[in-house]
């Protein structure tokens, strides 16, 4: 307004020449209010004319919900995959009216209790499971919604949300027809385990659905040297390994540098398959064969149960849809 104070739900009534109580239901979208069309866009056109924003506190308080869903990472590097998914989750969430706020674990980040206590949002939402205490003292104190992407929801035993053992089945499905001894490249960060060990499983259970040796399981580090030794072990296997299921696709590179450095090259010495198609992928020598996932579709599916948990609605128990497809190119 020209003197500068905050525009009031009442500044918008005078305006368009209604009572208050109908510019709430007209913003605010009340159910079982019969108010004409005409009024809701005269209120709509005032409420625009002055800039009005409904103050979030005040609408928590009017609605006995906040508008924030918590966003739980664990300490996990942010990278190209990470950012995207928060990115895409920001924005399914804003579509139903929510704010996606995320906070990280990693140290020396302040306890999950004091990030939550806050703001008390009306949901949780983390990227791996969480202890089940703390779970409970966030329900305790009012919040509607905890839900692990990859573990319980509101205390329960559920499958995670989005399943990870298919990517490592369509990886090995991949390599297993030229290739008969596989290998699984482990990432050397404990904290991706819970991504890591079924993926893992995923390429156990083609293995021995197609009758071939378990995977020779081998933890690679992010350097040309460190992976170049693994390679090595991985080539004097007996019978050695010929193909590699690759964590993601920066293990896969680092795979990719290990075989460099001992002047051999894949696929002819070792074909490599990683995940996530990131930038990098399809510059490397040679271009990287990677398993793409839609993490647009995830991060809306993810959101979606949210709402309809906030909502009351029954959501279903089985993991979200996960279209993957594979990116050939000349690493496998």
């Amino acid at each position: 307004m020209a003197d500068g104070r905050r525009v009031t739900s009442a500044d918008v009534a005078r305006e368009a020449g209604v009572s208050r109580a109908t510019v709430s239901y007209v913003l605010n979208d009340s159910p079982h209010q019969k108010i004409p069309e005409a009024t809701r866009q005269r209120v709509w056109d005032a409420a625009a004319r002055l800039g009005y924003a409904p103050s979030a506190a005040a609408r928590a308080l009017r609605t006995g919900r906040s508008e924030i869903v918590l966003g739980l990472l664990p300490d996990w590097p942010i990278e190209h995959v990470l950012g995207r998914l928060i990115q895409q989750l920001t924005n399914a969430f804003a579509e139903d009216g929510l704010t996606f706020l995320v906070h990280s674990s990693a140290h020396p980040a302040r306890p999950l209790r004091d990030i939550w206590k806050a703001m008390t949002p009306a949901a949780v939402l983390a990227l791996q499971e969480f202890d089940d205490l703390e779970a409970e003292a966030m329900r305790a104190a009012g919040i509607e919604v905890v839900m692990g992407m990859h573990g319980s929801m509101q205390g329960e035993l559920r499958p995670s949300l989005v399943s990870e053992q298919p990517i490592g089945a369509l990886q090995a499905r991949h390599l297993a027809a030229p290739h008969r001894r596989l290998g699984y490249a482990y990432p050397d960060l404990p904290g991706l385990d819970v991504l890591a060990q079924p993926r893992l499983d995923g390429v156990h259970k083609v293995c021995a659905d197609l009758d071939l040796p378990e995977p020779d399981v081998r933890t690679v580090p992010l350097d040309a040297a460190g992976a170049a030794e693994v390679v090595k072990a991985w080539l004097a296997a007996d019978p050695p390994v010929t193909g590699i299921c690759a964590f993601n696709d920066n293990v896969a590179l680092a795979v990719l540098a290990g075989l460099s450095q001992l002047g051999l090259r894949a696929p002819q010495d070792l074909a490599v398959i990683g995940v996530d198609d990131i930038p990098n992928a399809s510059l490397a020598q040679p271009p990287l064969t990677t398993v793409v996932r839609d993490t647009d579709a995830i991060a809306r599916g993810l959101a979606r149960r949210v709402v309809d948990t906030l909502n009351g609605k029954q959501i279903p128990a089985e993991p979200l849809r996960d279209e993957l497809m594979i990116r050939v190119r000349e690493s496998a």
